[in-house]
């Protein structure tokens, strides 16, 4: 890692050098983007420094260890160095985190949409778990949580739920949940205690503005009705429930949560823009990927990315191979660990396509 340092030092002074030339101040847009870049550098740039002079440090306590007879002195050398490789340790995976080359769509927010899958009512409750687990993880990291719409069964449980969350970072931290998320654990309507597997489906999409993505009115097909409840009781009785067909792909974006059906239209519009959205970055990332594999699993819907086993209280992500016994703090919303290993996974994988 430290073999590079003497070519961003260098990239950092040329950097430099631009950003203090009057005339190159002049060119606003490139202006930007480069102070961009060196906000990126410098914090790398800096933590490699560190990581050599903890480096050296090191060193010189191994070279006084060795010609050291006192015991007393001994094990505070030890001790020193201990200490030390733990710094070394954690500033290296700093850097590493550092070096993850951004991506314009991390510090977008997020459309989730959570449906259960196969295995009938514990499928829709384990849904309406991880709709809790998700929450709890966005109340520590102080984000906006807003539900679009859902669909609930009788004893609890989620068909789908469809959430908007916003704030720092939201889409850098949430992306990799996309994809199947699979149980094992007896469930409630379960009498014999009989372990069943089943799944939820989790999507990921990035909110997209106005200004990113142009929706034409004469590509959408609007049609209005009364909202219906669980049961098939009616909610309210005037027309409010909204479904929008975008003709051009297909794509059916239903809401009737709000009683007015000027909101429940905003509502499947913000969802059907990140739904086009989404789709486009897809492509992108596919032209990009396609003669490597260059992600932390595909983002596809139907991977298999996670599987909660509650028996053993055990959680394994099987794209970094990452497995944690401690799945009740995770399912309260103690998501960290699983999604920074996650990150420096992704960076370093792209570090080696680099």
């Amino acid at each position: 890692m430290l073999t590079k340092l003497k070519e961003y030092e260098k990239q950092l002074s040329e950097m430099d050098q631009k950003l203090s030339d009057s005339e190159f101040m002049k060119d606003m847009k490139a202006y930007t983007q480069l102070t961009m870049e060196r906000s990126h550098l410098a914090p790398i740039v800096d933590t490699m420094h560190r990581m050599v002079k903890i480096d050296s440090e090191i060193e010189d306590a191994k070279a006084m260890l060795k010609g050291e007879t006192d015991s007393e002195m001994i094990e505070m050398a030890k001790a020193e160095i201990s200490e030390l490789e733990k710094e070394r340790e954690k500033a290296e995976k700093e850097c590493k985190m550092l070096l993850i080359p951004p991506d314009p769509l991390d510090g977008k927010n997020i459309i989730m949409e959570i449906r259960a899958g196969t295995g009938g009512e514990e499928a829709a409750l384990f849904a309406a778990d991880l709709f809790r687990m998700y929450t709890h993880y966005a109340e520590t990291k102080r984000w906006k949580l807003e539900v679009m719409s859902s669909n609930e069964t009788g004893i609890g449980g989620l068909k789908e739920i469809v959430v908007s969350i916003s704030g720092k970072d939201v889409y850098a931290s949430l992306r990799y949940e996309s994809g199947v998320h699979r149980v094992q654990r007896v469930p409630e309507t379960e009498s014999g205690g009989r372990i069943h597997t089943s799944a939820v489906t989790v999507a990921v999409l990035p909110e997209a503005e106005e200004t990113d993505i142009e929706i034409r009115q004469e590509d959408l097909k609007i049609d209005v009705m009364r909202a219906g409840g669980p049961g098939g009781q009616c909610v309210n009785t005037t027309d409010s429930a909204v479904r929008i067909t975008h003709l051009p792909t297909g794509i059916v974006v239903i809401q009737q949560d709000e009683k007015s059906q000027i909101k429940n239209k905003a509502k499947a519009l913000r969802v059907l823009r990140a739904r086009l959205y989404d789709m486009e970055e897809a492509k992108k990332q596919k032209e990009r990927a396609e003669a490597r594999k260059s992600q932390v699993g595909s983002g596809d819907r139907s991977e298999r990315i996670r599987t909660y086993n509650f028996p053993q209280n055990r959680l394994t992500d099987h794209r970094i191979n990452l497995t944690l016994y401690k799945l009740e703090q995770v399912m309260n919303g103690d998501l960290e660990e699983v999604i920074e290993a996650l990150k420096i996974a992704s960076g370093e994988q792209a570090l080696k396509d680099a």
